[in-house]
């Protein structure tokens, strides 16, 4: 099979709903991982909206509203967040630091459902979240259905105390 065909076919097993990994989609050509991960910087560079996440690559999404949410928390409030998120409706779609040297650090998360965040907590285990590089400090960038999730993600993060605010801002 030519290149060219692989990926057509790789574009059009992408989908905004399941993602995809590269060792899966290696080995369903037989190829390696590093050819598809080629192949992907190839389909970005033509112009297709491809999302790496935790999971593997999928398409981005179209729908919904795009907010944003600043949060502060400890590693061991991660999960409770995240579930905050999606149990009000939402799509966690990254997490976004400011560090003092490299400026903006962005990591894709793209969780829509409890599964989802179970998922990344199990593989996050062990490691380091970026918000630790600021305190617990950060943003998400959020997929919303319409202004009512977010004003309810908004409420119940702040009632965990998650929510970081201009208040909790003048303390530090």
């Amino acid at each position: 099979m030519k290149a060219e065909e692989r990926r057509q076919i790789i574009a059009q097993t992408l989908t905004a709903d399941k993602a995809i990994s590269a060792t899966a989609l290696a080995g369903k050509f037989s190829v390696s991982r590093q050819i598809i991960v080629g192949d992907i910087a190839l389909l970005r560079a033509a112009g297709m909206d491809i999302v790496a996440t935790p999971r593997g690559y999928k398409l981005g999404e179209s729908s919904g509203l795009l907010r944003t949410v600043a949060t502060i928390h400890t590693k061991e409030q991660v999960e409770q967040e995240l579930l905050t998120i999606v149990d009000n409706g939402c799509t966690v779609i990254d997490v976004v630091v400011e560090h003092p040297l490299y400026g903006q650090i962005c990591g894709q998360l793209s969780l829509a459902s409890r599964y989802d965040v179970a998922q990344y907590v199990e593989k996050a285990r062990g490691t380091a979240p970026l918000s630790l590089l600021t305190g617990g400090v950060h943003l998400h960038h959020l997929r919303c259905p319409d202004e009512a999730a977010y004003q309810r993600v908004c409420a119940a993060l702040d009632k965990l105390g998650l929510l970081y605010t201009p208040e909790q801002q003048n303390r530090d």
